[in-house]
């Protein structure tokens, strides 16, 4: 009985991925979903009360996954002095980068979820909650900067937000393309190396 009641619940699961895909969470219908997955109503919300339910089932510890990445290395970050932070800044940075994109590229079909078919769900948001997770480190860091003496360049809120939102959407986008593995770590390093360089520039951190 349990095991039939595995092999039903991933079939839905099969199916309702597949309906998210195609249709985006507003145009899926979840009497599709049933029809498909060959279950009554009645046993398909033995196992989801809602649409939302069945999003959430796909997606939610994958998106908590990445959001637990970029704490977690911020985390570290902040326990470690002022002049290693400062010193450091890139390593954390790149680590965390390249952990969020391993995970992204071996469960992109989850992550095209996400970030093409969230619309209507509490994830349509997410490129930009990633990006206020970075603008207020990045604020927070400024500060500490400041408090201490260094000197630096105060980005304009509104240039913050569209850089910092427009990094996480360059990232996602990168790390979803059918390309190469290789071809994508090239890219990132890439991105990486471009985006880091103005910064670091703002930020008056002299790189040889």
């Amino acid at each position: 009985m349990q095991n039939e009641e595995s092999v039903t619940l991933e079939k839905i699961l099969e199916v309702a991925r597949a309906e998210f895909l195609e249709k985006g969470f507003r145009g899926a219908s979840l009497r599709e979903v049933v029809k498909k997955a060959g279950v009554t109503t009645g046993a398909f919300y033995g196992y989801f009360k809602s649409k939302e339910e069945l999003f959430d089932a796909l997606v939610k510890k994958h998106a908590d996954h990445i959001k637990g990445i970029y704490d977690e290395i911020l985390s570290e970050f902040e326990k470690i002095p002022l002049e290693q932070q400062i010193a450091s800044m890139d390593n954390y940075s790149s680590l965390g980068l390249k952990r969020m994109f391993e995970y992204i590229w071996n469960h992109k079909t989850e992550f095209r979820l996400i970030l093409k078919s969230a619309d209507g769900t509490k994830y349509e948001n997410f490129v930009y909650e990633m990006a206020k997770k970075d603008i207020e480190s990045t604020d927070k860091f400024y500060d500490i900067l400041e408090s201490r003496g260094t000197k630096v360049e105060r980005i304009e809120p509104l240039i913050e937000e569209i850089v910092i939102t427009g990094t996480f959407s360059s990232f996602f986008s990168l790390s979803l393309r059918d390309i190469p593995l290789s071809q994508a770590e090239h890219g990132l390093e890439q991105m990486f190396r471009f985006y880091r360089g103005g910064w670091n520039n703002l930020m008056h951190f002299a790189k040889d």
